[in-house]
């Protein structure tokens, strides 16, 4: 299965796209730093990126902890889940696993 992991390089991502890519799936990874920087508070952006990475399911590890900014992470997770969701509806995503807070 083609993955596309939102936020690949943060706390939970960094764990994550190893275990998805040794249990057999390619991953394509964005995050605001790293090979494939996407601003996930830009649509359009967020739209070209899953688009092109053509996945078979989304996986959201969205998050903005850098200084312990409650603002800019509520930002993230309202804005950027968003931008998430519509561009993965838009390119025929079926399937979007979301990370949840409690």
């Amino acid at each position: 299965m083609r993955v596309l992991v939102a936020g690949a390089t943060g706390a939970v991502g960094r764990q994550l796209v190893p275990r998805l890519e040794a249990a057999g799936h390619e991953v394509v990874g964005i995050s605001r730093r790293g090979p494939r920087p996407v601003d996930v508070l830009d649509a359009e952006a967020v739209r070209r990126a899953v688009a092109e990475a053509a996945p078979d399911a989304v996986v959201h590890q969205l998050t903005d902890l850098v200084g312990a900014d409650g603002a800019a992470n509520d930002r993230v997770r309202v804005e950027g889940t968003r931008n998430l969701v519509d561009a993965a509806r838009e390119a025929g995503v079926r399937r979007i696993v979301a990370q949840s807070i409690s």
